[in-house]
């Protein structure tokens, strides 16, 4: 496998990605942890505008199902010590070079949220790492999940009047994870946290409940879901603890999850992402401290073991987010621990 690396950006402390659909075009947008700008780049890495250049803080950006280039976005998480001032604001292009930003709802400790689909309703799902502390490293106060319906009308929403969530899920300390999932054509939701990895699957009508079901007790920063050996059953991969050294998978055996592979050495490790990468199942995993690599895991059909590859050294990844374009498959990620925003491209 051949592996072209492309500096697109030199952002302080860059964090956040996701996929905009603007102008009818394919984007990227990538934000800063800090106190520091959202840019939006074109399929082809090139940055095309400055969405904002403060306050930042963000962990998660989505865009607004059906629309041209608006999304939601967390503000002011700068830290898990830093965060009781977090907020999901709604973005919308008002012309060239000038966004608006609106509050959608104030949410101390805001960490990922999404919106899913089910049966035609836009639900939105937030996970908030902790419920408050009083001093630093104060974990005395678990996290949630809260959801609602999402409107398709989200013009009369500001600062004085903002969407009211619902909690479905408490007590989930250290809640850090979030990844989605499509089975059976239905968008769900795993969450991580220190009691476990959870599954959430959005209700099948308006006004009924969440389904929540338990996978495994393993403490878990980060988790994904993807057939590696090909055998028809999803192996599940996570990252232990929080902000964990371990990467550990398991897959069903009799009907009960078991630890089949275990990586001791992704030091912090972060970003992930679960799918294919030229048309082999693959998990890729990006850690921030110790060598700071970005490491893809695959599986070998010929030795019957799972493979762990190097992608990039030495760069720190926070988060990563792969597409395709052209025919050509892209990795974005934040390697937020030398300030780069890099595009990776891949060949046989």
């Amino acid at each position: 496998m051949k592996i072209n690396k492309k500096v697109i950006s030199n952002l302080t402390k860059c964090y956040a990605i996701a996929p905009l659909t603007y102008k009818g075009k394919q984007h990227i947008l990538v934000a800063a942890e800090k106190h520091d700008p959202c840019y939006l780049f074109d399929g082809d890495g090139k940055q095309v505008d400055t969405v904002w250049t403060e306050p930042g803080g963000v962990m998660t950006m989505v865009q607004v199902p059906g629309s041209d280039g608006v999304f939601l976005a967390t503000h002011r998480f700068y830290s898990p010590n830093d965060s009781k001032e977090a907020r999901i604001v709604i973005v919308s292009p008002v012309s060239e070079g000038k966004w608006e930003v609106r509050t959608l709802v104030d949410l101390p400790h805001v960490h990922r949220f999404d919106i899913v689909q089910r049966n035609g309703v836009n639900y939105l799902i937030a996970c908030a790492l902790k419920s408050g502390h009083e001093f630093k490293d104060d974990w005395s106060k678990p996290g949630k999940v809260y959801a609602a319906v999402l409107p398709e009308d989200l013009s009369g929403f500001n600062a004085d009047h903002q969407l009211e969530l619902t909690v479905i899920k408490d007590d989930m300390l250290k809640n850090h994870g979030y990844y989605k999932l499509v089975e059976d054509n239905v968008e769900k939701c795993i969450i991580s946290c220190d009691s476990g990895v959870y599954l959430f699957v959005p209700p099948a009508s308006e006004g009924e409940n969440w389904q929540i079901e338990k996978l495994v007790d393993e403490a878990a920063s980060d988790a994904v879901l993807v057939d590696m050996d090909g055998d028809g059953e999803k192996e599940l991969i996570l990252i232990s603890p929080f902000h964990g050294e371990h990467i550990y998978f398991y897959k069903k055996v009799d009907g009960k999850w078991k630890k089949v592979y275990t990586y001791d050495t992704a030091d912090f490790a972060h970003a992930i992402y679960g799918g294919t990468l030229l048309g082999r199942p693959a998990v890729i995993i990006g850690h921030r401290k110790g060598e700071r690599n970005l490491l893809l895991f695959t599986y070998s059909m010929d030795s019957g073991e799972y493979e762990v590859t190097v992608l990039d050294r030495d760069c720190g990844p926070a988060n990563v987010f792969k597409y395709e374009r052209d025919g050509q498959e892209v990795l974005i990620s934040t390697n937020r621990e030398i300030d780069e925003v890099a595009m990776y491209t891949f060949e046989e």
